[in-house]
């Protein structure tokens, strides 16, 4: 019998979250049952929420920056046990047979990766539902590993905001002694300066915000760069081997692509909708190279996960109880968190 368990959802579009009850299914041979102790509030939570994509089912249950612990594991799961701390990201499952599947990035599984909420639910039918409750059963093959010498709450963000920065950072070989930008100091921005820095290289956060120099500096940016500065910027044009666009929304890219080397590569992360034009010929002079990126694979994940417990990097939070959750989607909006919201969920079970 499938279990019925608390949550937080969204009745209908722009609604506020409340209290919900949902069913999870029962375990079966190959899934995970996992006690949800932490979940990240993502940006991408509240455009679901308000139907800003125009693709969301009702009710919404967000969520997916899911930390827990193992509670049981189907006959077939050898890789976990109970009382084992793990994540689920994005994804809850896949076709596993398509072309992406097998090359290790079923984020673009050819056939619809079933996405943590809001995708179609193969095993209760309905949609799925994500974080913002107290359990869920997930596919062996998309649970995740967390190294148990990180700050649990604080490697919730690791499960989206951190694989997001991660990918293309190792997708694109950024190295020791590379000069990278990453521009927009958020959720996005501060984790790409964190994991630049980690692997070597001459970190500089780019932005418009001066206030924002002694934060980059304290996370791992070694030079700041004020992007309204002119000066400043033509000092450093054609000088950066990879610049990290975490910026959300439509913006101005022909004074970043400025800023590339030949055969450079600016990637964005963050800006899903129309973008501004700009300029062929600061691309065609120097070969340069406008790309896009979104989350990553399952062993990609992995491998930032470890990495993440190898460096003892985690994100910068504030926790919260689930109660303040719509406070909270207020202060995301007006970009007033450093730099991700966590959702203690003992505040829900309670």
């Amino acid at each position: 019998m499938p279990e019925i368990i608390k949550s937080y959802g969204a009745k209908e579009a722009k609604a506020d979250l409340q209290p919900m009850e949902i069913k999870r299914r029962d375990i079966g041979n190959d899934d995970i049952k996992i006690d949800i102790t932490f979940c990240g509030v993502c940006h991408s939570d509240i455009h679901q929420v308000n139907n800003d994509w125009k693709n969301s089912k009702y009710p919404v249950v967000p969520g997916h920056e899911i930390i827990g612990r193992v509670m049981e594991v189907g006959k077939n799961v050898k890789n976990y046990k109970e009382g084992d701390l793990v994540g689920v990201g994005c994804m809850v499952d896949s076709c596993q047979t398509c072309d992406s599947c097998k090359d290790d990035v079923e984020q673009f599984c050819e056939n619809g990766a079933t996405f943590t909420y809001n995708s179609e639910d193969k095993h209760l039918g309905g949609h799925t539902y994500g974080g913002y409750s107290t359990m869920v059963v997930v596919n062996k093959e998309f649970v995740l590993k967390v190294p148990e010498n990180i700050d649990e709450k604080a490697a919730a963000p690791l499960l989206c905001a951190g694989i997001t920065t991660w990918s293309p950072l190792r997708h694109w070989n950024v190295k020791k002694g590379d000069k990278v930008g990453v521009v927009g100091l958020g959720g996005l921005g501060h984790m790409g300066v964190k994991f630049a820095n980690a692997l070597g290289a001459h970190v500089v956060m780019i932005t418009t915000s001066p206030s924002k120099a002694d934060d980059a500096k304290s996370l791992g940016a070694h030079e700041v760069l004020i992007s309204k500065n002119e000066k400043e910027m033509e000092k450093h044009a054609g000088s950066f081997d990879f610049i990290l666009n975490t910026v959300p929304v439509s913006h101005d890219m022909d004074p970043y692509i400025n800023l590339l080397k030949r055969d450079a590569t600016m990637v964005l992360v963050g800006a899903i909708e129309p973008l501004e034009p700009f300029h062929g010929g600061g691309l065609i002079m120097g070969r340069k190279r406008i790309a896009g990126s979104i989350i990553g694979g399952i062993k990609e994940t992995q491998e930032m996960l470890d990495f993440c417990g190898e460096h003892n990097i985690v994100s910068d939070i504030e926790l919260i109880d689930m109660q303040n959750i719509n406070r909270a989607y207020e202060r995301v909006v007006n970009s007033d968190v450093k730099y991700r919201f966590v959702i203690d969920m003992a505040s829900l079970k309670n």
